[in-house]
């Protein structure tokens, strides 16, 4: 049996530009512009282990993010790794969304899309690490889903033996298809794109749905539809004092006795 996957995935702010990522005061969203994008690190072990299993059993992998266009590069790397097809949920009307709004949205471009057997996630997002969006996405879709997930075993063409990440160790359960697995970094090892994989992506199809194009009420989307609203943003003073001594190492040691002292420092 061939299996049909979905592979969920986020851009997130590339983390070489961390120090130079704003929050606008009175939007409260991240200012992206001019700060490249990659994809989640956590959503390409999530890419990977969708691209074995369709090695191992056959099938087809479809990745599918809520970002804006110009996310069509990362999706064009998840094709490189070797996904069939993407598609990329883009519409003014998403944008504000919490992780509620942000599941919804999936799950309807999922229902859109097709009926898939297994649709895998990261853990978590590099930018918000709420670990949410999985266990909301599968409640949407109405299906079971496990959190953690480091192995992934075919008991027979229905039914998984899947181990998962707990407190203090792990634990395996037994999980009927369809269902929404969300794997941990331990699982695998994410592979690089090839040059043949980079030629072969830009051949694969890509599709770009907004809000007309998929069946969606418009109070469950963007800011409308997250009951989650940032309150006030105070960004922290990072100023530091800074005073030079100059002088021998004998003068400058009681120069900074002397100050260290004066600022009521304990030098005990």
């Amino acid at each position: 049996m061939s299996y049909n996957i979905a592979v969920c995935i986020k851009p997130v702010p590339d983390p070489d530009f961390y120090d130079k990522i704003t929050i606008d005061p009175r939007t409260k969203r991240i200012t992206r512009s001019g700060i490249p994008a990659v994809i989640n690190p956590a959503d390409k072990n999530a890419i990977e282990a969708a691209l074995e299993i369709k090695e191992k059993y056959g099938g087809k992998v479809t990745v599918i993010t809520m970002a804006p266009p110009n996310a069509e590069e990362n999706m064009r790397e998840a094709l490189a790794m070797g996904a069939d097809a993407a598609y990329i949920l883009s519409d003014r009307e998403f944008g504000g969304a919490d992780t509620l709004a942000t599941s919804y949205t999936l799950a309807q471009g999922l229902k859109k899309i097709g009926q898939f057997d297994i649709i895998i996630t990261g853990t978590e997002s590099a930018d918000g690490a709420t670990t949410q969006v999985p266990a909301q996405l599968a409640q949407w879709l109405e299906i079971p889903h496990l959190w953690g997930v480091k192995k992934i075993e075919f008991i027979n063409e229905t039914e998984l033996k899947v181990r998962a990440k707990i407190e203090g160790g792990s634990i395996e359960y037994f999980i009927k298809l369809p269902a929404l697995l969300a794997v941990s970094r331990e699982i695998n090892r994410p592979r690089y794109t090839t040059i043949m994989g980079i030629k072969g992506a830009k051949k694969k199809p890509l599709t770009i749905y907004g809000v007309k194009d998929i069946d969606i009420d418009l109070n469950n989307i963007g800011l409308k539809g997250s009951p989650t609203q940032a309150g006030a943003v105070n960004v922290p003073s990072i100023d530091r004092k800074c005073k030079k001594l100059r002088g021998e190492p004998d003068e400058i040691a009681d120069l900074l006795i002397r100050e260290l002292t004066a600022a009521g420092i304990p030098l005990e």
